[in-house]
């Protein structure tokens, strides 16, 4: 343990760069490396293969990556904090150990459960929670017969009980995205429930780096100003005991850190901003001085925080249906007036056996996917592509959809292609519930597995 520690982030979602975090340990001269793998449908897809296969439900991506690399990390000693447990942290745990006998070496790795609760709900009904919707105020019955999933956002103190009881790698499922980041900063710092300006401070820079390369010049709005994006530097935050911390990335990496690319990171998922509400802390986002100090760095300090509320926040995913899109290419002479006539010919073919839909939609990417008023301003474009969508609770109605779209490159208008991939089918549309529940419900715990044993 030192006064400043190194917390690099190499992973913003499930999906983001491959070698980002390997980049990270290699060039980042990093104590501590996060990866964030979780989003609220990425818990449902687990869940369903979990269902299927009781050793599965992790972020099989980690446990690669962890093989691949697995000297290199050993040699650099740096910790990994991650959330790729999924909702079976303890099924990803035993496969990293089978991969560390595999290869006659050591890790020591902690695990963390108590989030999921998908198998509790109905006992947690029986005790009076209600579990409605935060947002609408929806009665949870609404949708009780079809959630797939339920996990809930946990304090990031079990990690940090993980890597006191020696744990390499700490296994989490549902923590909160900056809780990554302030899990070890809680070990590092001994910090306590007590401190709520540094807890406040170390969910700021957990905030900050928890989407990766987006606080780095990734998505940023200036992204012409952005230097070799090719090779864009992961972000790390140099945090001290204090709670103030400094926003970098690896040193001679592309990409860019200063005021503004942290800054629209920061506003990123905002609610209150004098109440960032997190599982171990409110975080006032009003309070803090920040000071570009050039060459990448950007500090913090002054950040205030106030006392946790007493409720987890709880995601809830359920079955909501069915859904099917296609596309079509359509080219030519008046391509928007035969996109538009290919739509109708569609729609009254379908209307004519009698298929209705919950929801349907028409897109003409390229005008109005995401402006929709722009189709007045381009009155003859020579290309398109003509997107086409349904929503139902019928399976049948879905499919049946998705058996129209090809017929129409023979018997609709001329200069029709770009069908390919086969019919478009039916896909279950998974839909989020999030509500909250009393802390007292949920009990965490922490076990240690150590591949020698």
């Amino acid at each position: 343990m030192s006064n400043i520690t190194r917390i690099g982030n190499g992973q913003g979602f499930w999906g983001d760069s491959v070698d980002a975090p390997i980049n990270l340990i290699k060039d980042g001269n990093i104590d501590y490396l996060t990866l964030d793998y979780l989003a609220e449908v990425t818990m449902s897809i687990m869940q369903r293969q979990k269902l299927k296969n009781p050793t599965k439900g992790y972020a099989v991506d980690f446990v690669e990556m962890i093989k691949s690399n697995f000297k290199l990390i050993k040699e650099n000693k740096t910790k990994i904090i991650t959330n790729a447990g999924g909702v079976n942290p303890k099924g990803c745990t035993n496969k990293l150990i089978q991969i560390a006998n595999q290869i006659n070496d050591n890790i020591r790795i902690g695990f963390i459960e108590g989030d999921d609760i998908f198998n509790s709900i109905d006992e947690m009904i029986n005790k009076g929670v209600s579990f409605d919707n935060l947002e609408t105020g929806e009665n949870f019955n609404k949708i009780r017969e079809f959630i797939t999933s339920a996990n809930v956002y946990i304090s990031s103190f079990p990690i940090a009980e993980a890597l006191d009881k020696g744990a390499e790698i700490v296994l989490a499922g549902r923590v909160s995205d900056p809780g990554l980041v302030l899990g070890p900063a809680i070990y590092e710092f001994g910090w306590v429930e007590e401190n709520i300006n540094r807890l406040a401070s170390g969910t700021l820079a957990g905030h900050i780096l928890e989407c990766g390369a987006q606080c780095t010049g990734g998505n940023y709005s200036k992204w012409w100003n952005v230097p070799n994006l090719a090779n864009i530097g992961y972000p790390i935050a140099e945090i001290n005991s204090f709670g103030d911390f400094i926003i970098t990335k690896p040193e001679g990496s592309g990409g860019l850190v200063n005021r503004e690319t942290v800054c629209e990171q920061i506003l990123y998922e905002m609610g209150d901003p004098k109440k960032y509400i997190s599982p171990d802390v409110c975080v006032d986002f009003t309070s803090f001085d920040l000071n570009d100090l050039g060459g990448n760095r950007v500090h913090f300090n002054g950040v205030k925080g106030l006392k946790a509320t007493d409720t987890y926040k709880v995601a809830i995913s359920y079955f909501s249906g069915y859904k099917a899109s296609g596309q079509l290419t359509i080219s030519g002479p008046r391509a928007l007036d035969k996109a538009q006539l290919t739509s109708d010919i569609i729609w009254k073919r379908l209307e004519k056996i009698g298929y209705k839909f919950d929801e349907k939609c028409t897109e003409f990417l390229g005008l109005n996917s995401c402006y929709k008023d722009s189709i007045s301003k381009y009155k003859d474009p020579p290309e398109l592509v003509l997107r086409l969508s349904v929503k139902d609770k019928n399976i049948e109605k879905v499919n049946r959809f998705g058996k129209e779209l090809a017929p129409v490159i023979t018997n609709g208008p001329p200069g029709i292609t770009g069908f390919s991939g086969g019919r478009p089918k039916a896909v279950p549309i998974i839909a989020y519930w999030p509500t909250l529940i009393n802390k007292e419900h949920v009990k965490t715990s922490v076990t240690i597995i150590n591949s020698n044993n």
